[in-house]
């Protein structure tokens, strides 16, 4: 607003002086200045006055733009230095949820153009997004990477205890969990194209979980394998860019549990696990 009333005052100025300049030409020509201003501004002085002017008045317009454009450069220094303060001070994290964001990651999921992979003990809210993972597969060949622990491993029997799963009656079981799991990961590969069924990699692992991961592009969750509760009842830390401090900590423990675990062939996840000791 206040950039527009000065250019506007800027404009109607030298309209004004360029104007002025071609009166008291004429009135010079006439002999009428003389009459007026004895000894005045003589004629090549008003002449030259007068086409500066004019130029000037043209190019006005040049100018709003170069203000414009500064305005854009202005925005653009803060979303910087904005955006070098979020890595430096917060090394990444730019919001911590509650409880995990269902609708926020389905979203992530839905524009990821690379890569979506979960790292879990087994996925509680798989249900959510599985629509959405089949859709990147399948629309946009996106690579989808899925972790999930060893349903036989000796961990599975710990995180049962952690969540207090050995109360009568349990109201969860780690190793049947991610067996279910596993079944609806096949039923999800046997509905898409014999070739694109390669872009879904799963595998498991026999390790100890340090963190659970939701992952689409750059963007992360992170969450704990709290006592007595699920990771995604427990607070998450949402993590935006994996060159990140943040990021690069959890993108190598994904890499790290990557590289031990073993795959499944969907095709026949029950045999293949049986092979995996």
């Amino acid at each position: 607003m206040g950039s527009d009333l000065r250019q506007r005052a800027e404009r109607t100025g030298l309209a004004m002086m360029a104007a002025a300049g071609i009166l008291v030409t004429v009135a010079d020509t006439l002999g009428w200045l003389d009459k007026v201003a004895p000894g005045g501004v003589t004629k090549l002085t008003l002449l030259i006055l007068s086409v500066v002017t004019g130029t000037v008045l043209l190019e006005i317009g040049r100018l709003g733009l170069l203000d414009n454009v500064n305005n854009q450069l202005s925005r653009l220094d803060m979303e910087s230095i904005a955006e070098g303060l979020k890595r430096e001070h917060y090394s990444g994290v730019i919001r911590v949820h509650r409880r995990f964001p269902e609708e926020a990651f389905t979203r992530y999921v839905e524009t990821a153009e690379r890569e979506v992979a979960i790292l879990q003990t087994w996925i509680p809210n798989l249900h959510e997004f599985k629509h959405a993972l089949k859709k990147a597969v399948v629309d946009r060949q996106v690579r989808v990477r899925i972790l999930l622990l060893l349903p036989s491993s000796p961990v599975a029997g710990l995180r049962d205890e952690a969540l207090g799963t050995a109360q009568d009656p349990p109201e969860a079981d780690v190793n049947l969990d991610v067996q279910h799991c596993l079944s609806t990961l096949a039923g999800l590969y046997g509905s898409v194209r014999p070739e694109d069924r390669e872009r879904l990699q799963v595998r498991v692992y026999n390790s100890l979980p340090s963190i659970a991961v939701y992952k689409a592009d750059e963007h992360y969750l992170v969450s704990s394998f709290l006592h007595g509760r699920l990771a995604i009842q427990s607070t998450q830390t949402e993590i935006d860019g994996a060159d990140t401090v943040m990021g690069r900590e959890v993108q190598e423990e994904l890499n790290t549990l990557w590289r031990i675990g073993r795959d499944v062939d969907l095709a026949d996840w029950r045999g293949s696990l049986s092979t995996i000791v």
